[in-house]
């Protein structure tokens, strides 16, 4: 783990999106690293019926075309989110479209859901040899005349290949995108979901929604309401921000696009815990956004969510950041006075 760590340190000198595609190359090449070691009996949950070795997964955005899956599972996460993936290849926005903030451990993108369409996404994933729970991201094109059938196509066209499905209508880089959390909008997404996925056959996976942490606190009740009234099985709380904390420090704070890494860990949380409160109960959350230690994975989980993701802290820390998280973890658990993940689900 020590070595891939380096070759972080060394990837770091490169152009963002330049370093992400070679270390995508290494991976199709073999060359990750493998983490052996045994999960913790206490970190094991079930989310959604989805049963985890862990509850530290890898957020969407990393692997956009299921080209690694395998790999990914590899360093020790207890689920990956693949994607997200669009209907059509498309090229995303143009470059440069991604930047590094290190002063401020986190990271800007205007990516613009880049990827290579839904065939060549079903393509890729038919090539797993690993067991492990993958998710699929689901997004809509840039130019859709009707993004909520785009999200239905994604569904009904990668449906027995994915263990669990994020429909995300919270990217900031698709102009109007958000627009689909408001909701009338939302009302005819999820309905047009529910009744496409009543046609598709046995065994259901779940599907999640994924929510901005832009939100204020009276929009987040309704959220939940429609999730329930349609059959959701889940959020996961949040996506990128468009705000920039004062508190940034690094020249490229002011480049457009989507703010991800440790200024978002406090206002994702705060958004979690409102769901929380909401859901009382009635859906699993999955907490992302700020995660870069066990203490961080921690919160969240006291904040509500059954499991979390994180991404952006990996571009700092390296692969061996997930055993750390996982191993801090349980012994917070433990010092804490719980046996188990799920006891600490709303501690706070």
């Amino acid at each position: 783990m020590t070595l891939q760590d380096t070759a972080t340190g060394l990837l770091r000198a490169l152009d963002p999106e330049t370093a992400h595609g070679l270390a995508l190359q290494g991976l199709a090449m073999g060359l990750g690293p493998k983490d052996r070691t045994p999960n913790d009996p206490a970190l094991e949950i079930e989310v959604a019926g989805l049963k985890l070795p862990n509850p530290v997964g890898l957020a969407a955005g990393f692997d956009k075309d299921a080209r690694v899956p395998d790999a990914l599972l590899d360093w020790g996460f207890g689920m990956i989110e693949l994607g997200g993936v669009t209907p059509r290849p498309q090229p995303g926005n143009p470059r440069p479209r991604l930047f590094r903030l290190s002063e401020d451990g986190a990271v800007i993108n205007r990516m613009g859901f880049n990827n290579q369409g839904l065939d060549a996404f079903a393509h890729n994933l038919l090539r797993r040899r690993r067991p492990g729970i993958v998710g699929v991201n689901l997004g809509a094109n840039k130019d859709s005349q009707d993004r909520t059938e785009d999200y239905v196509t994604g569904l009904k066209r990668l449906w027995g290949l994915a263990d669990y499905f994020a429909v995300n209508v919270s990217s900031p880089n698709t102009p109007g995108l958000r627009n689909l959390q408001s909701e009338a909008a939302l009302t005819d997404l999820l309905g047009r979901l529910s009744e496409a996925r009543q046609a598709l056959p046995q065994p259901r996976a779940p599907v999640f929604l994924k929510v901005a942490p832009d939100l204020i606190e009276d929009e987040v009740l309704p959220i939940v309401e429609a999730c329930l009234t349609f059959g959701m099985d889940g959020l996961i709380v949040s996506n990128t921000t468009l705000a920039r904390p004062s508190r940034l420090t690094s020249p490229l704070a002011g480049e457009t696009g989507g703010l991800s890494g440790a200024p978002l860990m406090a206002a994702s949380t705060q958004v979690l815990g409102w769901f929380h409160q909401a859901a009382a109960g009635r859906l699993p959350l999955i907490g992302v956004g700020g995660i870069r230690s066990g203490a961080d994975a921690y919160a969240k989980i006291r904040a509500g969510a059954s499991a979390v993701q994180l991404y952006s802290a990996l571009v700092f820390e390296g692969p061996s950041l997930i055993g750390r998280i996982r191993t801090d973890l349980a012994e917070r658990l433990k010092a804490d006075g719980f046996t188990h993940v799920r006891e600490a689900i709303g501690a706070a």
